[in-house]
């Protein structure tokens, strides 16, 4: 497949248009790794908005400033965004630092976390390094998550439950009612925190952000990011809604600092919705096409609701991945028990052209 029936295929051309004058394809393609194409961190190609850009670069000016404005600008736009008070909101450096202070405070002393298997693991690696007890409820028949079990092994033990929804790496998304009534009795025995780290590209109609059980005063945390849909992960800027007593908890554990070049190209991004639409649309159209391809090689794949894909190589995922990067593409790393599935991320035309050239080779040798 070339460049040109991926875009054609993709219907994407308005959109690419608008994307183009953001130079996607060089960052992809032609920095760091030797020249690799990077579908392996779930990186947003097409960079972030003109608008974000034109603000970072004005930021410098800014420069010789501490954050205050900027970062109370922010928080005041999420809350209008979201609908909640402004000090139901703690931003991080990036919401890895959101999941590395929640998993400090309720990994320490003994703490114990449920989480599903295999998920996203960094609040859990932050537990572990604190002493923590991880609980993994391993994912359905349907790479699912399975939340009668997850329920089920709540105890008075228990510290924190984790959910990425969507999850990370499999892409599927617990339906939103299901997530509510889980939330809604497990946060009454203990705290939960919801990874809504995708939350933008999802198109489901049963999707529910738990940041509605927030307004209502549970015991929840949920993140979000401005590295995936934003495409601003070198930036680093992130967030944590709870109510204020689980946000001033957090925050006296918070250990970096959010960026005026960030947090300046994060309020032009969040304002930007015009954009935010127009990536949407292009990963939704990418995955399509992936999923094409992999039916064409009689793949099996998981349809996400992220901006990467799950699918079945038939091979152990380390060799898999030697292969892949031997064709000069970069895919996840590997997602125990799943060791012979990949998570690919959704790059730029030129970069799933090259992508789908890899794949083909590497199955058929």
């Amino acid at each position: 497949m070339n460049r040109r029936e991926w875009l054609t295929r993709s219907g994407a051309a308005a959109a690419y248009a608008v994307l183009a004058g953001c130079q996607s394809a060089p960052s992809l393609l032609q920095r760091g790794e030797h020249n690799l194409v990077r579908l392996h961190l779930n990186e947003n190609p097409y960079g972030p908005s003109p608008a974000a850009r034109k603000a970072m670069a004005e930021a410098f000016d800014e420069g010789h400033l501490y954050t205050g404005v900027p970062h109370n600008e922010l928080r005041k736009l999420i809350a209008e965004q979201e609908g909640i008070p402004a000090d139901h909101i703690v931003l991080g450096s990036g919401s890895g630092e959101i999941l590395n202070v929640a998993g400090l405070v309720y990994g320490m002393n003994g703490g114990e976390i449920l989480a599903p298997h295999p998920t996203f693991e960094q609040l859990q690696q932050y537990a572990t390094a604190m002493g923590a007890t991880i609980h993994r409820v391993p994912l359905n028949d349907r790479m699912d998550h399975d939340m009668e079990e997850m329920s089920r092994r709540i105890s008075a033990k228990t510290t924190l439950v984790y959910l990425c929804n969507p999850n990370n790496p499999t892409g599927v998304l617990i339906d939103g009612s299901l997530l509510r009534a889980f939330c809604e009795e497990a946060s009454g025995r203990t705290m939960v925190y919801v990874d809504e780290a995708y939350h933008e590209f999802v198109d489901s109609p049963t999707h529910r952000s738990m940041i509605e059980l927030v307004r209502q005063g549970r015991n929840i945390i949920v993140s979000r990011t401005a590295s995936k849909i934003h495409a601003l992960a070198g930036l680093r800027i992130g967030f944590g809604i709870a109510k204020p007593e689980i946000i001033r908890t957090l925050s006296r554990h918070m250990t970096g600092s959010v960026n005026v070049v960030g947090l300046r190209g994060a309020l032009a991004s969040y304002r930007d919705t015009e954009y935010q639409s127009i990536s949407k649309q292009r990963t939704r159209r990418g995955k399509e096409t992936l999923y094409a391809l992999l039916e064409r090689m009689g793949r099996r794949f998981l349809r996400s609701e992220g901006n990467f894909a799950f699918f079945h190589t038939g091979r152990p995922i380390e060799e898999f991945r030697s292969a892949m990067q031997k064709e000069g593409v970069l895919v996840a790393r590997p997602f125990p028990p799943f060791n012979d599935w990949c998570r690919v991320s959704i790059g730029t035309e030129e970069g799933m052209d090259r992508f789908a050239s890899a794949l083909q080779i590497v199955f058929n040798s």
